[in-house]
């Protein structure tokens, strides 16, 4: 293979250096393009484009495939826990038990949330969205820390990590409590991260809280498959955010809001609200697949397939075994999760679905998960935020670390062109 590409524009010939990633992708540097040829590339969404040079994340669609820094997800996920993983995504290499367990210490450390942000959360009405909640209050976290963080300086940057990782899941847990109208809760240091999390979350003020370890590994599970994606909406968002060298809180905060919508972090969501649906309208899944297959139908079937993976979500495969434990422990007896069970069988089995690989994907299980564990389904997209936490902070570090240029893409121009300015009395 040449070692450029070739573009010629009228007569004119132009070349392009190709450049190789370490899992042989090939990209167009077309960075010299503009002053080259005065042209532009024009490619709405950037399904096409790569934005960076990134050792973060891996990910093949077309195999199923996604590792981070280089470590299979799936063992990952069976053998390390969330915060080891949170290492590996921010510094690049699994940690040593004295380096995790000091991690794990200064997470601790940090993790107090000054008591006056307990003012912006009674601020809120209850009817307010948790994620609107939790992006304001991780904006609101820069007031009280206001110094500029030194991305220079490796020390100044762990600081600012073990801050926002100690912050987060209080934050989490406040938009959870705020709408439930519970006490405000600053958690137990003598608990592991995710025990701790869920603690926060759903411990009554009369009752002793019991840990489940079921419950404990699913949610463990789900926040490492969650952890990173690579250049999706929300961590584009951090990284270009960033780029302008706003600080890392508020550049989490804009990844927040990101990932809110329904098309990404807001897909679980959609899947319950399909459910709930179905359930209304009789819970018949066998007509909700048929309605899936017609073309002329709008009926969309949520949580099945992928817009990346085009063969099977790898995360899928590693969730559903944690979903069946959920819910064979806990004896949930739930119509909606009784539907969703009856549309997994459906397209397990279903010849339709199977040649086109539409395959319940993390969205769907998790989701499952989510409702067993008596989260509210406005909780869902929050829940994939603390998960996502980690590899927004590794995408924001390796950018600043690279000092790469500020976002700034181009368009092309179909407006008016230019028109004689009327004042208003001759309009």
């Amino acid at each position: 293979m040449s070692d450029k590409a070739t573009l010629n524009i009228n007569g004119n010939t132009h070349e392009f250096p190709l450049l190789n990633g370490t899992e042989n992708e090939v990209a167009v540097d077309i960075s010299s393009l503009r002053s080259s040829t005065g042209l532009i590339t024009l490619d709405a969404g950037y399904k096409n484009t790569g934005s960076c040079e990134s050792g973060i994340t891996f990910l093949d669609g077309e195999k199923g495939i996604l590792r981070y820094r280089g470590y299979a997800i799936e063992d990952l996920a069976e053998k390390a826990d969330f915060l080891e993983v949170a290492f590996l995504l921010i510094f690049g290499e699994l940690p040593t038990k004295a380096q995790l367990d000091k991690f794990y210490t200064d997470i601790k450390s940090k993790s107090v949330v000054d008591d006056d942000v307990r003012k912006i959360v009674d601020a809120f009405p209850k009817s307010a969205h948790p994620m609107g909640v939790l992006s304001s209050l991780t904006s609101a976290l820069t007031a009280f820390n206001p110094s500029i963080v030194n991305v220079s300086s490796e020390q100044d940057m762990y600081n600012s990590v073990v801050k926002i990782m100690g912050k987060f899941p209080v934050l989490v847990a406040w938009a959870l409590r705020k709408i439930q109208g519970l006490p405000l809760d600053y958690g137990d240091n003598s608990l592991g991260y995710v025990e701790n999390v869920l603690k926060m979350m759903f411990k009554q003020p009369n009752q002793e809280y019991v840990q489940n370890p079921i419950i404990v590994n699913a949610l463990d599970k789900l926040l490492i498959l969650h952890a990173d994606h690579e250049q999706n909406c929300s961590t584009s968002t951090v990284r270009i955010v960033g780029s302008s060298h706003a600080g890392l809180f508020a550049s989490i905060s804009a990844g927040i809001s990101a990932l809110w919508g329904p098309l990404h972090g807001g897909a679980n969501q959609a899947v319950l609200e399909m459910l709930e649906a179905i359930q209304a309208d009789g819970g018949d899944t066998k007509k909700y697949m048929a309605k899936a297959k017609d073309k002329n139908d709008p009926f969309r079937l949520m949580g099945f397939g992928h817009r990346v993976y085009k063969n099977f979500d790898p995360r899928a495969k590693i969730i559903k075994a944690a979903a069946d434990e959920v819910l064979n422990d806990l004896g949930i007896e739930d119509p909606i999760l009784d539907i969703a069970k009856g549309l997994e069988r459906e397209a397990l089995s279903d010849d339709y679905f199977v040649k086109r690989k539409l395959y319940p994907n993390v969205d769907f299980y998790s989701g499952i998960i989510y409702r067993a564990m008596g989260i509210p389904t406005d909780m869902f997209t929050v829940m994939f935020a603390l998960g996502r936490l980690p590899g927004w902070i590794a995408q924001y570090r390796e950018m600043r670390l690279r000092n790469e240029p500020i976002g700034r893409p181009r368009q092309l121009y179909i407006g008016q062109n230019h028109r004689v300015f009327k004042t208003v009395k001759n309009r």
